[in-house]
């Protein structure tokens, strides 16, 4: 048996099953081994006891090697070809075509190359076609989603989830401050804020970008927020929306005490609180005496504003 210190690096692998591989890439495992028998594409590391592992590099050579076959490469002829003749078609094709179901593909590559010219470069494709709204939604959304999934199987680095996710936030950034819009709805001033503790702000950032977008007075806090900090906003005459998302903090055990905190903090007052991901859904069932809102996700709080 091989070495487990050679699968993980603080419990997240350095090298891929064939599992991983068909997770990520979404090719059957099936599939991927046929590719490996009959047209030598891939080659696997062996263990001692025989089992597949796959380095990085195989990774990335299979994800040139979908995109190349979604586009009408037959599998004979991408076998054909050399390494950098796979690399440059592969990337020539990412350039061109930036919709969807390609322009995740050419994100996945850029994670793991960590390559910023792939990703702005399918990203401004993109923008050829859809307005930054739909590239979040159609695209980043989606190609988030699977990221997540890639944690759950233990398959991403944290440097390629942090690489990838910074990309985002500065597109969500710079669009955000391209609004110029004055403040037109004054209901509620929105403050937006994490939990402490809690560092996934991708969702918040592009509610942010939103709520400006529709005219909103917005006050941006950002990760990690103690609720007593929150306090300075009940002294003056602000009606106030608090906004939170919770895709791990609060913890299970502390779920419950975070939103008993917050509802007695609420309570007898105008204001209230929005909170959305994972962690909101635990709480549907909770009784509120103040103006509490739940939503799963970001899109579906779109949906109901």
């Amino acid at each position: 048996m091989f070495n487990k210190s050679l699968v993980t690096l603080n419990n997240i692998k350095t090298v891929f099953t064939i599992k991983d591989l068909e997770n990520i890439s979404g090719i059957k495992a099936h599939t991927i081994r046929i590719w490996e028998k009959r047209y030598n594409l891939l080659e696997p590391n062996r263990s001692d006891t025989n089992i597949r592992y796959y380095s990085s590099e195989s990774l990335l050579k299979l994800l040139n090697v979908v995109l190349l076959n979604k586009h009408n490469y037959k599998i004979s002829k991408i076998a054909e070809m050399s390494e950098e003749q796979i690399v440059t078609n592969a990337r020539e094709l990412a350039f061109k075509y930036a919709v969807n179901d390609e322009a995740i593909n050419a994100f996945k590559m850029a994670m793991f190359q960590f390559d910023k010219v792939l990703f702005n470069n399918t990203y401004n494709k993109l923008l050829h076609k859809k307005t930054f709204r739909q590239i979040f939604k159609e695209v980043f959304l989606p190609f988030l989603n699977h990221i997540g999934l890639l944690w759950q199987t233990n398959t991403l680095m944290p440097a390629h989830e942090h690489f990838i996710s910074n990309l985002i936030i500065q597109k969500i950034q710079l669009n955000t401050e391209k609004l110029e819009y004055a403040a037109t709805n004054e209901d509620y001033t929105y403050v937006l804020f994490l939990p402490d503790g809690e560092i996934h702000e991708i969702g918040l950032m592009y509610l942010n970008y939103e709520l400006v977008l529709r005219g909103c007075q917005t006050i941006y806090l950002g990760q990690s927020l103690p609720l007593d900090n929150l306090n300075y906003f009940f002294e003056g005459e602000l009606k106030v929306c608090f906004i939170t998302s919770m895709t791990v903090k609060p913890y299970d055990d502390k779920l419950e005490d975070y939103f008993s905190e917050i509802d007695a903090i609420l309570k007898g007052t105008d204001h209230k609180l929005i909170a959305m991901g994972k962690k909101a859904e635990e709480a549907k069932n909770y009784n509120f005496t103040s103006n509490i809102l739940l939503y799963p996700s970001v899109i579906e709080m779109l949906e109901d504003f």
